[in-house]
């Protein structure tokens, strides 16, 4: 198995990895994400199961794409506790992945929980559906002052008729080329 401590980037990564069997260490830095992506399909190629270990800084969805592709078990962690978990003050991205391939051996990682995919994806429409709702209900009580500005107040008449609490959008739309009713305060030509 591979254990690999990953300090990510969206166009590097710099990783420090271990293989339990040999206790083999290596590290490298991986130039661009096209490098990364044959370095860890190699890895599945030779049938090696891995963990890689990161923390949570950056925009990394292609990156766990790939992992979760492969079957590689992917460990996000806190980036605040993994911060005060490091030695020394200096700080470089060879020495970011060794502190994450450290804490991923000791068993001190500070794991945090990430939504799946079918999750992220559920909570995405979720939020998409709350904005349109959103929307339309700004949309709905702008329409609905449009004839009170004109003064056609909720109890008056408006154009020979009652005007309704829920004003009719269809009414207020259609002109009186298509045979709707318009104000009769609101200027006509």
């Amino acid at each position: 198995m591979f254990i690999v401590g990953c300090d990510y980037h969206p166009g590097f990564q710099q990783i420090a990895c271990v293989e339990t069997d040999t206790g083999a260490l290596s590290g490298t830095a991986l130039g661009h994400p096209e490098q990364a992506e044959q370095f860890y399909r190699e890895l599945h190629q030779r049938n090696v199961s891995a963990r890689v270990g990161m923390d949570s800084r950056g925009h990394s969805r292609r990156f766990e794409r790939l992992l979760h592709e492969l079957g590689y078990e992917l460990w996000i962690g806190d980036p605040a506790e993994i911060q005060t978990r490091r030695v020394r003050k200096q700080k470089t991205d060879r020495q970011d992945a060794q502190l994450l391939l450290r804490l991923l051996l000791e068993n001190r990682f500070p794991r945090i929980w990430i939504p799946d995919a079918e999750n992220r994806d559920l909570r995405q429409r979720l939020w998409h559906r709350h904005r349109r709702v959103q929307m339309r209900t700004r949309v709905m009580n702008q329409l609905h002052v449009v004839p009170l500005n004109e003064g056609c107040g909720a109890r008056r008449r408006c154009g020979g008729r009652p005007v309704a609490r829920n004003w009719s959008r269809s009414h207020w739309l259609r002109g009186p080329a298509d045979g709707g009713r318009t104000c009769s305060t609101y200027p006509t030509n």
